[in-house]
């Protein structure tokens, strides 16, 4: 990517839940993976799927369905884990976001993002970075760092150092669990 492009647009990760596009910024995002096993851990927030074992590392997964009270998660064929860097007191924390389905990488200028409405959102102002527009559609794209708040970044950095308590087998070794695409 050139300077006028940086100057210019940023780019952002889509994605769908209940419907609806949301999007994080392609620089927060590590890597989408298709959805796989997830071994619960118990008392946690019911929004909170699990962790699994990504190449030797314990990462937390939140369901963003149940996080912003979309209903239930169906898990089906299209449903993806988001890997993504969340900055929490100087300190990069890695935690996955489930989702219906990841859409691909949207380009917006500056100029074609609007700030989030104060009125009339079901998320919190300030977990939305903006608004895009694609053609006739929103995009509400997320700010990675606000969107966990500091309960989840604590949980995901005291699963980090949970060690592997399953007997004889990793957890996520699924074959679906494949690595789709890096971002």
């Amino acid at each position: 990517m050139n300077n006028i492009e940086n100057k210019t647009g940023a780019q952002y990760l889509s994605f769908m839940l209940d419907g609806k596009i949301f999007a994080f910024d392609v620089l927060k995002t590590r890597e989408v993976l298709s959805y796989t096993r997830i071994t619960e851990i118990p008392c946690t927030p019911d929004y909170v799927a699990g962790v699994l074992n990504l190449r030797g590392s314990v990462v937390t997964v939140m369901d963003f369905r149940r996080k912003f009270n979309m209903g239930e998660t169906l898990i089906t064929p299209d449903s993806a884990i988001i890997i993504v860097e969340a900055n929490y007191e100087d300190e990069m924390v890695v935690v996955g976001a489930l989702v219906d389905a990841v859409k691909g990488v949207l380009r917006f200028d500056s100029s074609g993002i609007e700030p989030p409405p104060k009125v009339g959102m079901k998320l919190s102002a300030e977990l939305i970075n903006g608004i895009g527009r694609m053609d006739d559609e929103f995009v509400v794209i997320l700010n990675v760092d606000r969107v966990f708040s500091e309960d989840d970044i604590n949980l995901a950095r005291e699963n980090v150092e949970v060690p592997d308590y399953t007997a004889g087998e990793s957890m996520g070794d699924d074959p679906a669990g494949q690595a789709v695409a890096a971002v």
